[in-house]
């Protein structure tokens, strides 16, 4: 497929006429008719790529005007149907023609009622992502791997699953506890998703599968307040205390959460959802925002190219359903509104340094485990990269997906145990929880999964 814009640097949009000066700026006389069907397809890419970046720019800067006669010349190129780009420029077009009609509310909702969305379709498109694509296949060998030896000899397993929608990953760690030499564990999972019902096929699948392998097993289900909330919190504590809006993520408010109230039972309360995505679809700015997801989703919709027919449609659900809903989120909604927040692995090894958590090195034969899954499904275009002590999942040299581990550090667990704060009339806290976080072994980030396991 063409080149993709340039992620980092100045913000400004080059004119597609620049590239294209038979092109009107007029929906009328000059309609890009006459030359659409004499485009080949690096071109008509390269055309919509500046066209795309050229109506943000207008919808970022109030044009609705000249946004609309861009999505005009959009509509002519773009197809969900059509080559990577033009697929591409279907669900990014869709996002900025959303984020204008939001400036008339009652236009807004008079197009989109309100709908209630059925869970076994979300669940439906996550599972034909993971069967599609091979991250979470990936992310699930590494990681169940890194918890087998850092629970070895443990009688009890208790994980915090931060974002809990697929069992896939907790039945194969079953299984492979079930092979213990000295017998498995008791396994207690607690699960924390929005929605009850997705929790409860989680807690029906597992309890199954625990049943058949004779394994003690417990799931709680738990719903909590979403990391997008918080970190839209810090989006409006940047605006207020900076023009500039200061990036320092040791001063935020997402940094004093993950760092532990004292007013919590548990430390599973405060860790939520969203967390490492190789991209960074958090920026303040609406042109940030599209550049960045442009390049990230660009890859996405190019490993689906590469491997799935264009027909596919397991391959347009995947597209519609999952990626564009996750386009039209991150480009036409604001604050608490926006939960796809994805930000680099770099943010957040800050955090979790800042938060008193240190990295450790993830286990060698998961990445050869991981090494050879690729090989057997014939992945082709699919690397394993290491940086910093973490594992990055790219397609092709373009990074997607990181995974790494994380232990408390022993000198801010001793800090934590010193604590004497009260619970109000005359309560002491409860030191069993301070017991707990001490036996807190890793917590393990990758895409949009995070996860705590005690032992």
């Amino acid at each position: 497929m063409v080149g993709m814009v340039q992620e980092e640097g100045s913000s400004s949009v080059t004119s597609p006429h620049q590239f294209f000066p038979w092109m009107s700026l007029s929906p009328g006389i000059g309609s890009p008719y006459p030359w659409l069907r004499e485009l080949k397809s690096e071109e008509r890419g390269l055309c919509l790529i500046h066209l795309l970046l050229a109506c943000a720019n207008h919808v970022a800067v109030g044009s609705v005007e000249n946004a609309n006669i861009s999505l005009e010349h959009i509509s002519h190129l773009a197809s969900p149907d059509g080559d990577t780009m033009q697929r591409i420029a279907a669900y990014f077009t869709a996002a900025l023609a959303d984020r204008i009609l939001k400036g008339w509310p009652g236009l807004h909702k008079a197009l989109n009622p309100k709908q209630v969305s059925l869970i076994s379709e979300e669940i439906l498109v996550q599972r034909l992502f993971f069967e599609l694509c091979p991250f979470l296949k990936l992310s699930y060998v590494i990681t169940n791997e890194a918890i087998i030896e850092a629970m070895e000899g443990e009688k009890m397993v208790h994980i915090i699953d931060l974002n809990s929608s697929e069992p896939a990953q907790w039945i194969n760690l079953l299984q492979t506890l079930s092979a213990r030499p000295e017998g498995p564990p008791h396994l207690r999972i607690t699960g924390i998703h929005e929605k009850k019902e997705v929790l409860e096929q989680m807690a029906l699948r597992l309890t199954e599968e625990a049943e058949k392998l004779d394994i003690p097993f417990q799931f709680n289900p738990i719903s909590v307040l979403q990391l997008h909330a918080l970190l839209a919190m810090d989006d409006e504590m940047h605006k207020r205390n900076s023009p500039s809006g200061s990036k320092n993520p040791s001063s935020n408010h997402f940094q004093r959460v993950l760092r532990m109230n004292q007013n919590r039972h548990t430390l599973g309360e405060w860790l939520e959802k969203d967390l490492v995505n190789e991209s960074n679809h958090n920026g303040l700015s609406l042109m940030e925002r599209v550049t960045k997801a442009l390049n990230f989703y660009a890859a996405l919709f190019d490993c689906l190219e590469s491997t799935v027919s264009r027909a596919s449609l397991e391959r347009h659900k995947v597209e519609k359903m999952l990626f564009g809903e996750e386009i039209k989120n991150i480009i036409a909604c604001e604050g608490t509104e926006r939960k796809e927040r994805h930000e680099k692995l770099e943010k957040w090894i800050l955090r979790l340094e800042l938060a008193g958590f240190g990295s450790i090195p993830l286990s060698y034969h998961g990445r050869l485990q991981a090494n050879r899954l690729l090989q057997s499904y014939g992945y082709d275009g699919y690397k394993i990269k290491e940086e910093n002590g973490c594992l990055l999942i790219c397609w092709q040299d373009r990074p997607l997906f990181s995974v790494s581990a994380w232990r408390f550090r022993s000198g801010h667990v001793q800090q934590v145990d010193n604590r004497k704060k009260k619970w109000g009339k005359g309560k002491t806290a409860d030191t069993t929880n301070n017991k707990n976080i001490r036996k807190c072994t890793t917590v393990t980030l990758y895409s949009t999964k995070a996860f705590l396991v005690f032992g």
